[in-house]
């Protein structure tokens, strides 16, 4: 019987190419058999961090030269990298964990390594964004990958105001010390109904994936100082599933109005439909005061 291994080298890895290969997010045991099998035969291996890499070629018993090709070099690196192709090497890029190339070093060198007339094979495997997508459900039928938001305020909010329409489910990543700010940025623009998914530390230990809205999402974290702890994945519900189901929350709400006071309309609603509860309060309060009258809760 054909082994696993024997099946990952079956493929042929011809010399002066560069090997894009997806490493595990978290959990070591994510690494594939053939990434394993390429890391054990290319010539060298350009990483974002050597010692990250170092750490992880050490586990399975990997020994090679590096080249640290991250953020701040890259461009400069992608021409030592192709000397060593140019010598008929073959070089495996590999980011501190996933896919390179994705909010990740390793687009300049693969733009770089082709322009210089060289072979690029990608190895598929582990990433966050594929990850936490094929954790959120049917309502993100189609999504776009924005990855990580600008770091100040302004700019985050500018580059978030045209977003406001956009139809599509959008994924960002967010560090730990963000990650507060960032959401209170997205329901200050997206407004507090839009479905959220918060995937925090996929496939390592302390992995939690929650899913609520935009409004219940500060509380879910500030609910466990460790929640706000790690590596985030997050997913927002575009605008033009949400715009029907608000037109459709309007009627029934705008109906229940009419009879009960806010905060009844909001648990009839909630009951209903299955939409977030203190979402709907919100939007009730919103239609309440569009008619000019006080509420009486």
């Amino acid at each position: 019987m054909t082994s696993l291994l024997e099946l990952a080298q079956v493929q042929q890895y011809p010399a002066a190419t560069l090997y894009v290969v997806a490493t595990p997010i978290g959990n070591t045991a994510d690494i594939t058999l053939r990434a394993l099998h390429v890391l054990g035969l290319v010539d060298r291996i350009a990483a974002e961090d050597t010692r990250n890499t170092g750490q992880l070629l050490a586990r399975y018993g990997i020994s090679k030269p590096l080249v640290a090709v991250h953020e701040h070099n890259e461009r400069e690196a992608a021409l030592r990298v192709i000397e060593h192709l140019r010598a008929g090497e073959r070089v495996a890029c590999v980011s501190d964990a996933g896919t390179p190339g994705i909010s990740d070093p390793g687009a300049k060198l693969v733009d770089a390594v082709r322009a210089a007339g060289f072979q690029v094979v990608p190895l598929p495997g582990a990433s966050a964004l594929a990850t936490a997508l094929s954790a959120a459900g049917d309502w993100v039928a189609t999504f776009t990958f924005l990855g990580f938001l600008p770091p100040k305020p302004k700019q985050r909010a500018a580059a978030l105001q045209p977003l406001a329409d956009h139809g599509h489910a959008m994924v960002f990543y967010e560090a730990p010390h963000r990650i507060v700010e960032t959401l209170q940025a997205l329901a200050d623009a997206f407004g507090p109904a839009r479905r959220l998914l918060i995937a925090r530390e996929l496939t390592k230990l302390h992995e939690a994936l929650w899913c609520g809205t935009l409004a219940e999402g500060p509380a879910w974290l500030a609910a466990d100082a460790n929640r706000q702890r790690g590596e985030f994945v997050l997913v927002v519900e575009g605008a033009s599933a949400q715009a029907s189901g608000e037109a459709d929350h309007d009627a029934l709400l705008r109906v229940l109005l009419e009879e009960v006071p806010v905060k009844g309309a909001a648990k009839i609603a909630a009951a209903l439909t299955g939409a977030s509860r203190n979402a709907l309060y919100a939007r009730a309060l919103e239609l309440k005061n569009e008619g000019g009258e006080d509420d009486a809760d």
